[in-house]
C-alpha cells in the first residue's frame, strides 16, 4: 500500500480522499463542512496545497451537483438516476474538474477517474467512465443550457444548481433579479469572517499577529472588531486562535449581539446556543460581568461551546443542557435579554453549507415554522418587563421570519418591535420596523433575519 505520509501529493490518493468524502456526503447524508473537517483532521499530515485541492473539489462538486448531473445526462446513455453511487460520484468529481478547473489536464482527469473506478472494483465500468468523460471533455464548450427567457425556472435551476421547488418558492417571495442574485451569491467562494476577542487583545495587535503568519487580513465593512481573512491552512492550528484571541463568526451573526445592546451585569439566556458564536459575543460585550446561560440539547454541541468558552477565557457563561421547548420556571422574567436563534431551514447560508439546498424540503420548512413558534411560546416567559427578545434565523424565508414575528406580536401584544435603524451600522438599512432581512452576499454577509422586541408590560 502507498505510504500517504511520504507521498501526500499523489493525485490518485487525494482524489480517492475526495471520493471518500463525497460518498459520505451523497450516500451517508453527512454535512459537507463536517465531512471535510473530519477527514482533513484525520489526515492532518496533508500539505496545504492538497488540503485546498481536496476541499475545492468536494465543495465544488456538491455546490454544482444539479449542473454537473445535467451535463452528464447529455453525454451518457445511462442516466445519473440509474448509475451506481460510486460511479456517479467519480463522474461528478471528474466533471467538476473538467468544467470548473481549467488548470487540471483533461488526460489526468480521465486517467485518475479510470484508476479510481478500478480501485473500487468496477473494472467492467472503467471504459464507460473513460468514454463519458472524454466525450464531455471534447465538447464541454458546446453544452447547451436552458434558455433564460423561455424557461427562467429551468435556467436558474441548471445554471446555479438549485432545485426547482426552491426557485419557485423564492420567486413567490422575491422578484426574478433578486432570486437570480441570491442563487449567484450563494455559489460564490467567501473569505472567513472572524471576531476579535476584545477581552484578550485589540484589533491592531491581532491583525499584526495574523499577518506575521502570512494571512491576508481585510477590515470588516460592518464592524470595527471584525476581519475577513484568507490564505491560511488550518485555522485551529493558529496560535492566536488557540489563545482565544478571535472567534470565527459571520458578520450577520455578529449583528445579533450588536443589536442586543447588552449592558454590564445583564442576565442573558441564549436558548439555542450551539455552536456558541452569539453566546461568546455577548459575554465579551459584557466584559466578563453578568451571566450568560448558554443552552442546547445536544451533548456534542454543548462540548463545542465549552471548548470555545475555555479557549476564549470567558468566566461569565454557564453552559447547560436544556431544551428550549421546556420552561425553566426558575428563570421566568429573570432575563434582561433572551436570544432565540431558532432552528431554521438555513437557506441564507447555502454558500457555506451547499448540501442544504438538496436536503431541505417544503415539508421540512413547514415543520420548522411550527417548531419555531413552539419555542417562542416558551422562551418569551424568560424576558423581564423592559427586557429584550432577540429573534434570529439564518434563512431568507419570510414564513420563518417576518411571518413568525407578526404571529408572535399578535399573540403576545406586550411585546413591541424596537426601532433598530439608529443601531444599525451605516452599511446596513432595513425597510421593516424592528427587523432586518439580509440576503446572501448583498452586504457581503450570509442571509440572515433579526428582530428585536421589547417587553413593555405583562
Amino acid at each position: 500500500m502507498t505510504n500517504l505520509n511520504n507521498n501526500v501529493t499523489n493525485k490518485v490518493n487525494t482524489r480517492n480522499m475526495v471520493l471518500n468524502i463525497l460518498h459520505n456526503i451523497f450516500v451517508d447524508k453527512a454535512y459537507t463542512n463536517i465531512a471535510i473537517d473530519k477527514y482533513l483532521n484525520e489526515h492532518n499530515y496533508l500539505s496545504k496545497k492538497d488540503r485546498a485541492f481536496i476541499t475545492r473539489i468536494v465543495e465544488g462538486t456538491v455546490e454544482n451537483q444539479i449542473t454537473i448531473d445535467y451535463i452528464i445526462n447529455q453525454f451518457s446513455k445511462t442516466k445519473t438516476s440509474k448509475m451506481k453511487n460510486t460511479i456517479l460520484i467519480i463522474l461528478r468529481l471528474s466533471v467538476y474538474q473538467i468544467k470548473y478547473m481549467d488548470k487540471v489536464p483533461m488526460s489526468a482527469i480521465c486517467n485518475e477517474a479510470v484508476k479510481l473506478t478500478k480501485k473500487r472494483k468496477f473494472n467492467n465500468l472503467s471504459g464507460f467512465v473513460n468514454g463519458v468523460l472524454r466525450n464531455i471533455g471534447r465538447n464541454v464548450h458546446l453544452i447547451t443550457f436552458p434558455d433564460e427567457k423561455i424557461n427562467p425556472i429551468e435556467f436558474l435551476s441548471v445554471t446555479y444548481s438549485f432545485p426547482k421547488w426552491l426557485i419557485k418558492m423564492w420567486l413567490s417571495q422575491y422578484d426574478y433579479e433578486t432570486v437570480k442574485q441570491i442563487c449567484e451569491n450563494s455559489n460564490k467562494t467567501i473569505k472567513t469572517n472572524i471576531r476579535c476577542n476584545l477581552t484578550k487583545t485589540n484589533t491592531l495587535d491581532l491583525r499584526k499577529e495574523l499577518e506575521k503568519n502570512n494571512i491576508e487580513v481585510e477590515n470588516s465593512d460592518i464592524f470595527e472588531y471584525a476581519f475577513k481573512i484568507s490564505n491560511y491552512d488550518n485555522i485551529r492550528s493558529l496560535q492566536s486562535f488557540v489563545e482565544g484571541k478571535f472567534s470565527v463568526q459571520d458578520e450577520s451573526s455578529m449583528l445579533v449581539g450588536h443589536l442586543a445592546s447588552v449592558q454590564k451585569n445583564d442576565t442573558v439566556i441564549d436558548v439555542c446556543a450551539a455552536p456558541g458564536g452569539k453566546t461568546t459575543h455577548v459575554a465579551e460585550k459584557l466584559q466578563n460581568t453578568g451571566c450568560v446561560y448558554s443552552r442546547d440539547i445536544y451533548t456534542k454541541k454543548l462540548n463545542l461551546i465549552k471548548e470555545n468558552v475555555k479557549r476564549l477565557q470567558l468566566n461569565n457563561i454557564i453552559v447547560q443542557k436544556h431544551s428550549a421547548l421546556d420552561l425553566d420556571k426558575s428563570l421566568k422574567e429573570k432575563a434582561d435579554i433572551v436570544i432565540a436563534d431558532v432552528p431554521c431551514s438555513g437557506l441564507g447560508i447555502i454558500r457555506k453549507k451547499p448540501d442544504i439546498k438538496y436536503n431541505m424540503t417544503k415539508e421540512n420548512i413547514d415543520s420548522l415554522v411550527s417548531l419555531q413558534r413552539d419555542i417562542l411560546n416558551v422562551v418569551y416567559q424568560y424576558v423581564k418587563v423592559d427586557g429584550i427578545l432577540m429573534y434570529s434565523t439564518c434563512t431568507i424565508n419570510p414564513q420563518e421570519n417576518i411571518d413568525n414575528i407578526k404571529w408572535f406580536i399578535d399573540k403576545y401584544p406586550e411585546f413591541k418591535l424596537v426601532d433598530i435603524r439608529e443601531e444599525l451600522p451605516n452599511e446596513l438599512n432595513s425597510d421593516i420596523n424592528g427587523c432586518i432581512q439580509l440576503l446572501p452576499g448583498f452586504n457581503n454577509t450570509d442571509g440572515f433575519f433579526i428582530a428585536k422586541l421589547r417587553r413593555v408590560g405583562i
